[in-house]
């Protein structure tokens, strides 16, 4: 079966079934509102604990390796649903110039994670530095709402 045929048939699947329509909506919409919240949540409590004396800082460090588990597999959810989700319609994903912003949103995201993490490390060193913490929490923040701004105008705009 070829790639194209594979894709065909899916996007009839999807079409004809109101049940896999509403689980896949469900597993995107869900696995952006739980990874989505708990990234904003640690991001939230990045900013916050900045300000905080360095003796509190180390516990928030805990607080935020644990949400990054929960951000990652929350994002695999996401990216194979909507992986799924724009191959039932890549006429209309393919061409659309918003698809294509929210994936580079969404390269983003995964990019400062990287940063993130990196940015973890140097916060709980023998001399920690929260800043480069605190503006990657920032963006965090930032790429969150607008990937999520961009996947609420999919639908509208193509």
């Amino acid at each position: 079966m070829s790639g194209f045929h594979l894709i065909e048939t899916w996007a009839s699947v999807y079409a004809n079934s109101s049940t896999i329509r509403t689980l896949l909506g469900f597993a995107h919409v869900a696995g952006l509102i739980v990874g989505g919240g708990s990234a904003i949540a640690a991001d939230r409590g990045v900013l916050r604990a900045v300000r905080r004396a360095p003796s509190e800082l180390s516990a928030h460090l805990t607080a935020i390796r644990s949400a990054h588990s929960i951000v990652i597999a929350s994002l695999a959810v996401v990216m194979a649903s909507g992986l799924l989700l724009a191959a039932a319609d890549t006429e209309t994903f393919l061409h659309s110039t918003l698809f294509w912003l929210k994936m580079g949103l969404v390269g983003l995201l995964i990019v400062n994670g990287g940063v993130m993490r990196l940015a973890e490390r140097a916060a709980s060193g023998t001399r920690p530095r929260w800043t480069p913490l605190a503006i990657a929490s920032g963006a965090s923040l930032t790429l969150w709402l607008l990937t999520t701004l961009a996947g609420a105008a999919l639908p509208n705009v193509h």
